[in-house]
């Protein structure tokens, strides 16, 4: 494990053992908005497979599962991982695992991968780590949907927007949407560079 690696992991099994929502993602309607707006984004009503990296306490893991036949959510924290358990446990198509990112990462392939708020806690090489891992993982017709928080983080270097810059220069797919205000960014990347009205079949 590499200090970058040895400092998160202090950090959010710090966070996680003072209090099971440390960033009141359960009460704050900004939270609820951004949840929706990532959900809205998704290009797709249904995913065959997905995968939620940094899954906190489950509260967009239990949105995100009755969208997917199968939902992968992982996270670094031994207790994150024990409450996203506890929220998605009526969830049979969710399987929730303690993994450190970007050394580790789920096989097989995603036609849905979801990186929320965890940009800021990596080095540019674990970045590009998992822009590797994506790569390799993602299907041909498949999202990357990535949010991020705006403003500066205590004791964190970047913000989302740098985040979302260093994104957009490897991610290697057109980016189907962009949203930005003053509190957070939302891009979407995908193959298929059709509209969601264009996607559809109309009978």
């Amino acid at each position: 494990m590499n200090n970058t690696n040895r400092n998160a992991q202090q950090y959010f099994d710090s966070l996680y053992r003072e209090n099971e929502d440390p960033w009141k993602i359960r009460q704050r309607w900004y939270e609820r908005r951004k949840r929706a707006l990532m959900l809205a984004s998704l290009p797709h009503e249904r995913y065959t497979r997905a995968y939620e990296p940094g899954c906190g306490n489950g509260e967009l893991t239990a949105l995100l599962a009755p969208r997917c036949d199968e939902l992968v959510a992982t996270d670094i924290a031994e207790d994150a991982v024990a409450l996203t358990r506890q929220r998605v446990a009526q969830c049979p198509n969710v399987k929730v695992q303690q993994m450190l990112l970007p050394d580790v990462w789920p096989s097989g392939k995603f036609d849905l991968v979801v990186i929320s708020e965890i940009g800021y806690y990596l080095d540019e090489p674990q970045l590009w780590h998992i822009v590797e891992h994506i790569h390799q993982t993602l299907s041909p017709d498949g999202a990357v949907v990535a949010c991020h928080w705006r403003r500066p983080i205590e004791g964190w270097e970047q913000n989302g927007d740098e985040v979302h810059a260093k994104l957009r220069g490897r991610m290697s797919m057109p980016v189907l949407c962009h949203y930005w205000d003053d509190d957070l960014v939302l891009d979407v990347w995908t193959a298929d560079k059709r509209s969601i009205h264009d996607r559809e079949t109309v009978a």
